[in-house]
């Protein structure tokens, strides 16, 4: 499929006409051939690999990402405190916060060439301006309006465009301004006296395009958390990035012939869009090859040395004489010796999930050339695991109650610590990891799994330089991390070890929460097999990112493995989405539209029989959604936000909302129509941590800013507010599709 831009005719609004602005200045400026269409409903970027439907991640994607932490801050910025003016609000505020903005970081702004972050706040500027017919008042913006105004991409797109440029209308707003949900700042650090949480995700494998199970395992459980907490006014952070070091990345840039550097920078990318894709909200995303890593590392590593928690002895390793080469642990394939499971792994059984040492395989085979390797002998350090085990044991019992950890999380840590801690290898004979900080060890590397979790550490240093603010304030910041089961003795055991070894002051975890395995119609995922859906897949079939975030937080295995069925995931966008929150949604906006032409009417709760009754059974049901997402009950805070949606249907058909009600007792019909404006605003808010672009349809129906979610049902969209026009929130899923999907990406009848 040729790269294909869709543009609207004729904008809707400015934010569409924003979106167009951004998305063609950024193919004249990339200079890349695409097919233009022009009478698309919205604006659409498309090819074989992506289709991206905003005019930020058109920019990225033709005029790459932003490359550094300040220059993202500002993109996300724009983002979250000008674009939504586009939609409401006042454009001057806008444009003095550009003005502001372009005087301080004139050096990113005013950078040369051209690239996305110019292309963004320069699209959003002009919008913002378009209907304001003098804007001295912000020369630094003004002058630099014009100097870009000049340039022949930009010129060319601004031409194409401004015959079609909307006349925005700027319905009455009248809502409690307190109610809205706040942008992030630039910079988000702990503020002392506050709560502060800071929330990891596990960080994937960069070798390969994750899958819906890694999906839902670690990042977009933790962004409905990271969400949730932002949306209750917790400071928040949260970070991931793509694990990047070991053999596994080295051997895979073998066999593409490019070096592993090579090789991280495309799947990095790869990661990245599909989490983009997704709508997984990282404050940041980064990567464990950096120099910030090898400092952090090799200074944990240097502490533990020093302090007698290390030491050196020769091992005996399996080599493989065929390709002259030590085998890594996950390069060793074997029977396991506990439970006989064939295609053991040397680090790991899969079959029983016990950590192995690959000498104990029977038959072991290397995985690169299935030769049979050899013994032989090699000096490496070894963390005293067995010497910090009494300090890891007081620490995990007091986390893991204060914390409470998730069960599995526990029953994993405990069983570890039970059977004994061992002393265990952190260098390895290989070329691509950090460097071992000892002599002697100069062709060595740490090994990946004393390596990896420090990556959460140098992945917040590359966010911001006072890191340790996060990473060494116990008194003031709560850890959350979020991973699949067989990560949890790397986060319980081994990299606590090494914190409380070092003998410094360390933020250490509070809670983990874990999964169990989400499996793929009865099977698994497999890339090589072509079964299952991989990040990469979902955005193909035309289904919007909200319902796949639905059906796999329905269907998080948060107790127990859970299976992926197309049949399940049809019926429930056409049977939950569509048929529950999609129809109240609707229902009540277009009565508005159509009897009260968009304005709030002028309701009176007093006098209202039914008020207390609804309010009531709202509360309760957002006090259990609030306690439930407090303890990361994800999967059952969904439930609990679909019942407060058939909390809304229910309240409508007891008191009968329709056209004899309008006509016959227009008081009550107010009140109603007020009392489900208010629930549909409540429900905005809380669908927002699960399905956010669902929750940005609603309240731009609604005419209202994004809002933060209380502890009970307030009246904050007042009398006289006028909304938007009704729009359906979902699409039905022809049934057709399961058996289509099945033959494309594999799998059963019977699901």
């Amino acid at each position: 499929m040729p790269l294909t831009l869709e543009l609207p005719g004729s904008p809707a609004d400015l934010a569409t006409f924003c979106d167009a602005l951004k998305a063609l200045i950024a193919v004249n400026v990339s200079k890349k051939s695409i097919k233009l269409v022009t009478d698309a409903p919205t604006v659409v970027l498309t090819d074989d690999s992506c289709r991206l439907v905003t005019g930020n991640a058109i920019c990225r994607y033709l005029l790459g990402s932003p490359s550094d932490v300040s220059t993202e801050s500002i993109v996300e910025f724009e983002e979250r405190a000008i674009y939504p003016l586009l939609l409401k609000g006042d454009p001057r505020v806008g444009l003095g916060y550009l003005n502001e903005l372009v005087a301080s970081a004139a050096s990113v702004v005013q950078a040369q060439p051209v690239g996305a972050i110019q292309v963004i706040l320069y699209a959003s500027s002009y919008a913002l301006s378009a209907n304001i017919d003098d804007i001295s008042a912000y020369p630094a913006l003004s002058a630099w309006l014009d100097n870009l105004s000049a340039l022949e991409p930009v010129a060319n797109a601004v031409s194409a465009l401004t015959a079609n440029k909307p006349v925005p209308t700027v319905p009455q707003v009248r809502i409690d301004e307190n109610v809205a949900l706040p942008a992030n700042p630039k910079e988000i650090l702990p503020i002392p006296g506050q709560r502060n949480v800071l929330i990891t995700s596990a960080l994937p494998y960069v070798n390969n395009v994750p899958h819906l199970g890694n999906i839902i395992g670690s990042v977009l459980s933790a962004d409905v958390y990271a969400r949730y907490m932002k949306a209750r006014r917790v400071n928040t952070l949260f970070v991931c990035g793509t694990d990047e070091y070991g053999t596994a990345t080295e051997t895979k840039a073998l066999e593409e012939g490019v070096t592993p550097r090579q090789l991280c920078d495309k799947f990095n990318k790869i990661h990245k869009q599909v989490y983009d894709w997704f709508q997984i909200d990282f404050d940041y995303f980064g990567r464990t090859t950096t120099e910030q890593q090898t400092e952090i590392a090799q200074d944990i590593f240097t502490s533990l040395y020093k302090n007698d928690f290390m030491e050196e002895k020769p091992i005996v390793q399996l080599f493989c004489e065929k390709h002259q080469g030590f085998l890594a642990d996950r390069f060793v394939e074997g029977t396991c010796p506990r439970c006989s499971y064939e295609d053991a792994r040397g680090d790991q059984c899969d079959g029983c999930g016990n950590l192995l040492d690959p000498l104990e395989l029977i038959n072991p085979r290397c995985k690169i050339d299935n030769a049979t390797p050899i013994p032989r002998e090699s000096r490496h350090v070894f963390l005293r695991l067995d010497k910090l085990q009494p300090e890891v044991e007081e620490w995990s019992k007091k986390s893991s109650e204060l914390g409470h950890w998730s069960r599995n999380g526990r029953i994993i840590t405990e069983s570890w610590l039970k059977e004994g801690l061992k002393p265990r290898g952190i260098t390895r004979d290989l070329k691509w990891g950090t460097p071992v900080p000892l002599e002697g060890y100069e062709n060595k590397v740490l090994y990946v799994w004393f390596d990896a979790c420090i990556g959460y550490v140098s992945i917040t240093a590359n966010y911001t330089k006072k890191w340790q603010e996060w990473w060494r304030n116990p008194e003031n910041v709560t850890l959350y991390q979020f991973m699949g089961k067989d990560n949890v003795p790397f986060h319980t055991v081994v990299f606590p070890a090494s914190q409380i070894g070092t003998r410094q002051k360390w933020t250490m975890l509070h809670h983990i929460d874990t999964t169990e395995y989400l499996n793929y119609e009865g099977g698994k995922f497999s890339k090589s097999r072509n079964v299952g859906v991989f990040g990469n897949n979902a955005q193909d079939t035309n289904i919007p990112p909200s319902v796949w975030r639905y059906y796999l937080l329905a269907s998080r295995p948060e107790s127990a493995d859970t299976i992926f069925s197309w049949k399940e995931f049809v019926s429930r966008n056409n049977t939950e989405l569509l048929a529950n929150l999609g129809n109240f949604v609707n229902r009540v906006i277009k009565f508005v539209n159509s009897k009260y032409q968009n304005v709030v009417p002028n309701y009176d709760m007093s006098k209202f029989e039914g008020y207390e009754s609804a309010k009531k059974d709202v509360d309760s049901i957002l006090a259990s959604y609030n306690e439930q997402l407090d303890n990361c009950k994800i999967k059952q805070g969904l439930e609990t936000m679909m019942h407060l949606s058939a909390r809304g249907n229910q309240f409508l058909q007891e008191h009968k909302l329709d056209n004899s009600l309008f006509a016959n007792h227009r008081e009550k019909a107010d009140a109603v129509v007020g009392f489900a404006l208010n629930l549909i605003y409540l429900l905005s808010a809380v669908v927002y941590p699960y399905m956010p672009e669902t929750s940005k349809k609603i309240v731009e129906q609604l005419n209202t800013p994004l809002r933060v979610i209380p502890d009970t049902l307030d009246l904050a969209i007042k009398p006289g507010h006028h909304i938007s026009k009704a729009q359906y929130l979902f699409s039905r899923i022809d049934d057709a599709k399961v058996d289509e999907w099945r033959k494309k990406y594999g799998g059963g009848s019977s699901m």
